[in-house]
């Protein structure tokens, strides 16, 4: 369960923590954050929709779970993309309140 591991991760980043908000994580998805990228540049603003890589232009297959069933299948994937990803938007990995903010996000949104 992703959630269960980044909500331990951010109990420890921060005492004062309350949980994860979809709000927050849409918020997160959908802005910049000092760079020229937001997570919606390449995956749109509706993550059941098809995106495209803003440099590469390949086809990326919907991010939420209700039009991609095996999106959030592995977790080494899970890692792997929010470790690239976060450094493209951020500079910067993400903190484990910010990956849990945007998969509640991405689980809230239905096809």
């Amino acid at each position: 369960d992703f959630l269960s591991t980044y909500e331990a991760a951010a109990r420890q980043e921060a005492t004062g923590f309350a949980g994860f908000s979809a709000q927050r994580g849409a918020a997160f998805f959908k802005t910049t954050h000092g760079r020229e990228w937001s997570c919606a540049s390449c995956h749109t603003q509706d993550p059941t929709a098809t995106g495209r890589h803003a440099k590469t232009d390949k086809p990326i297959t919907p991010l939420a779970p209700s039009a991609n069933a095996e999106r959030f299948a592995r977790a080494d994937k899970v890692e792997k993309w929010f470790r690239r990803n976060c450094n493209d938007v951020l500079g910067r990995q993400c903190t484990a309140r910010e990956k849990g903010d945007v998969l509640t996000y991405l689980m809230s949104v239905n096809k």
